[in-house]
């Protein structure tokens, strides 16, 4: 999204030191949206918090004070381990959108995510609304197509009809830097996120 090294004092690494807004983190970008970046630091939160019971729901307090916020749609892109970091978007959400790439570990890490959807879900006493949709497929390899038949018998109610084809432009996009539609805004990945986009809103996913 146009941002290169960016310094630990102004990602969101700062709002989990120092408990820094989040609002006095955010960057505006060319396509409207406002970014809060993460930087390599944020990897130590595990390591400095992990052991705070509280720590858990540091993002959920940061979002519900700031009044600004009321009523939009936050998007938090998280990494694919259940740690700290993740179980702090989890409980700060309502929804779940999973992505899992068209290979056999990837299908594995989807089931590991559902069974822990279910244990925090008890937990917290709410039910996550979820759409798991099948990235990276490649339609030449036929284990493309066995794993997107695996996620459809698993994840019957919950899977998205689209499917993001893996492309060159998608590849290349994060090196200039933009998203898919304004690096390559007629190309197939370009295709594929704006039908991903139209399915989630057309069943109610962001509201």
């Amino acid at each position: 999204m146009g941002l290169h090294a960016v310094e630990a004092d102004r990602s969101v690494y700062a709002f989990f030191r120092d408990g820094r807004p989040l609002s006095s983190l955010a960057r505006s970008r060319p396509s409207g949206a406002q970014l809060i970046p993460a930087s390599p630091d944020l990897s130590k939160v595990e390591a400095l918090h992990g052991g705070d019971p509280a720590i858990s729901r540091r993002l959920k307090a940061g979002i519900d004070a700031e009044p600004g916020l009321a009523g939009t749609v936050i998007l938090i892109d998280c990494c694919p381990t259940l740690g700290v970091l993740t179980l702090n978007a989890l409980i700060a959400a309502d929804r779940v959108l999973m992505p899992v790439s068209a290979d056999y570990l990837s299908l594995q890490g989807a089931d590991k995510l559902e069974a822990a959807l279910g244990v925090l879900e008890q937990r917290l006493g709410k039910r996550f609304v979820r759409r798991v949709v099948a990235t990276r497929f490649d339609a030449r390899r036929r284990l493309s197509y066995e794993i997107r038949g695996q996620l459809h018998a698993r994840f019957v109610e919950t899977m998205c009809q689209t499917v993001i084809a893996e492309t060159v432009n998608l590849a290349e996009s994060p090196m200039g830097a933009k998203d898919i539609f304004a690096h390559a805004p007629h190309s197939q990945g370009a295709r594929d996120y704006q039908a991903l986009t139209e399915e989630l809103e057309a069943g109610n996913f962001f509201c």
